[in-house]
């Protein structure tokens, strides 16, 4: 069965990585073309490589990064936790202004500031990738404070814009 196998190459463990599980998950595909090549089995084949080729590029991470949940049913529970800790401390349901203000990796946060060597990882961070990042956020925040300013008040907001262009093209 190729899938048992295959279950069994991405089964968790202390010493695998991304690299070695990639290299025997090849390995296991290779085997499994040669093995299935009769006309009935090509489905199972072409399904089974066809699938693993759209998640092959996310499909190792978790083996690299001991952080990251493993399965669909950890990954859930991971952002059930999260978004209820979103409500906790908010009071409100949805969260959606919540990650667009604040970035799609907030999620990992609550899982960062438990971990023991978030010390150590931060003060690895480079200053010139910290100043990327610090201006990649503010040019998130802008642009929602724009859209926020223009609903409030969408004559106001005009308005000023109208008076920066005169001042730029007098």
């Amino acid at each position: 069965m190729p899938l048992k196998q295959i279950a069994s190459v991405l089964e968790p463990d202390i010493d695998k990585t991304s690299e070695t599980v990639r290299w025997e998950m090849s390995l296991q595909l290779d085997w499994m073309n040669q093995t299935y090549a009769k006309p009935d089995d090509a489905p199972m084949v072409d399904n089974i490589a066809r699938y693993t080729k759209g998640f092959w590029n996310g499909l190792f991470a978790c083996y690299d990064e001991y952080h990251l949940p493993r399965t669909n049913n950890d990954l859930e529970q991971f952002f059930r936790q999260t978004k209820a800790q979103h409500r906790r401390i908010t009071g409100l349901r949805n969260w959606n202004t919540y990650i667009q203000r604040n970035g799609e990796m907030i999620v990992l946060i609550r899982d960062a500031l438990r971990q023991e060597n978030i010390t150590h990882r931060l003060s690895t961070v480079g200053y010139t990738a910290y100043k990327k990042c610090k201006l990649e956020w503010h040019a998130r925040l802008s642009d929602q404070v724009e859209r926020r300013r223009f609903n409030r008040d969408p004559e106001a907001y005009l308005a000023a814009l109208e008076r920066e262009w005169e001042i730029l093209f007098r």
